[in-house]
């Protein structure tokens, strides 16, 4: 019997399989979520000129102390009609254009005021002044290329002029769910039959990873209806189908994906759930065959399907990373197979606190649904004992 791929094996061989899609050209107000093609740099100096830190008075600072008169006064984006003379103050807004001849700002709370005139302390040349270029100057770069846009990369994008930036193209994905028993949601069941729930399921999670995702589709147990379905779904860059990847007479997806070209990577992974997850390549495409449990399938999406998903759109890491937490129940480990358990994530101070959900069976869906987390159980003998400092993923 051959030795199973461990989860880490597993997941480096998607990996080293994936190329990052083409950059695009995208409008800065439509690349939120998107990852950056390339590095993004500056189109004018961060700030464009020097401006005010404060609310305040533009002086000189050889001129201070004393008393000054007030010649002028400058809102933001209204810079002075002329330069700041000697012995001279003008008030100025924070953002305010300083202008030539002024090397100082001294915030209005710290002056006396008279009607045309303001008695100044001592100040030091460059004080408050936000100089051109002290954030970054023209040209020089804003954002690395394999950055996720989030709120801050965009405003500092917008800052520095960018109306639009290159992002690695999102990937297109296609579901496939199989079964002769799988009626659509809202439909009447008859004897035998259930609610098809992987597809909406993995559609919502595709697209949660950035993938395009046309709406999902299912196949009935007979070759033709596999055929057809999975030959649609091939045009895709990502296909991931549910169901029919194990042993039974009526698991009919990677025969016929053979037969459509895709060659197969591996069969089975040692974790659990998710044992008879299969990958394969067919030119372009990323083919993933998920098992038709829905915990199951959720988790392999989570472990193997994300972290593929992101690397085709350029992200530096694409993971899944987990990180510690400590487990509030004992967990019996499995002696060979990694185990990923479905658990309830909780705060309390500096400490992470897991709790396994009751009922981890593989097609106990609705209870997964109150989980937040996967628990990363490493086989061996034994249990985990409460307390114990363990990695997960979170699902939030």
């Amino acid at each position: 019997m051959a030795t199973l791929l461990t989860f880490e094996e597993a997941l480096q061989e998607i990996l080293s399989r994936v190329r990052p899609l083409p950059a695009e050209a995208v409008p800065l107000a439509l690349a939120a979520g998107r990852v950056l093609g390339e590095d993004a740099r500056a189109a004018v100096d961060l700030p464009p000129f020097a401006s005010s830190a404060m609310d305040g008075f533009a002086v000189r600072a050889v001129d201070t102390p004393g008393t000054l008169p007030v010649v002028a006064r400058i809102a933001a984006g209204k810079p002075a009609t002329r330069a700041l003379g000697t012995g001279e103050a003008m008030t100025i807004a924070t953002g305010g254009v300083v202008p030539a001849g002024a090397d100082a700002v001294i915030p209005v709370e710290v002056v006396v005021q008279h009607d045309n005139s303001i008695e100044v302390q001592s100040v030091e040349s460059g004080a408050h002044v936000r100089p051109r270029g002290g954030d970054l100057a023209s040209g020089d770069v804003v954002v690395r290329a394999g950055a996720v846009l989030r709120a801050a990369e965009l405003g500092a994008l917008a800052a520095a002029g960018l109306g639009e930036v290159a992002c690695f193209r999102r990937p297109r994905a296609a579901v496939v769910s199989t079964g002769t028993e799988l009626r659509s949601p809202g439909e009447r069941l008859e004897p035998g039959q259930i609610y098809e729930a992987n597809g909406v399921m993995l559609a919502a999670a595709l697209a949660s990873a950035g993938a395009v995702v046309t709406p999902p589709t299912s196949a009935t147990d007979d070759e033709q209806a596999h055929r057809a379905a999975l030959e649609r779904g091939l045009a895709a860059d990502v296909l991931v189908t549910s169901g029919g990847v194990s042993v039974g007479p009526h698991d009919l997806v990677r025969q016929i994906e053979a037969e459509l070209g895709v060659t197969e990577v591996f069969w089975k992974v040692a974790v659990k759930p998710g044992k008879p997850i299969s990958f394969g390549v067919r030119e372009g495409t990323l083919v993933f065959g998920l098992p038709g449990n829905p915990v199951s399938s959720l988790v392999c999406f989570e472990l193997f399907v994300r972290p593929a998903l992101l690397a085709l759109q350029g992200a530096r890491e694409p993971g899944p990373v987990f990180v510690p937490g400590e487990l509030t129940a004992a967990v019996r480990r499995n002696p060979e197979r990694d185990e990923f358990l479905r658990a309830r994530l909780r705060v309390d101070g500096a400490r992470v606190l897991l709790e396994p959900v009751t009922g981890q069976e593989s097609h106990m869906i609705a209870r997964a649904a109150a989980a937040d987390a996967l628990v990363f159980a490493p086989r061996g003998d034994g249990e985990l004992a409460a307390g114990t400092t363990v990695r997960y993923l979170s699902l939030r």
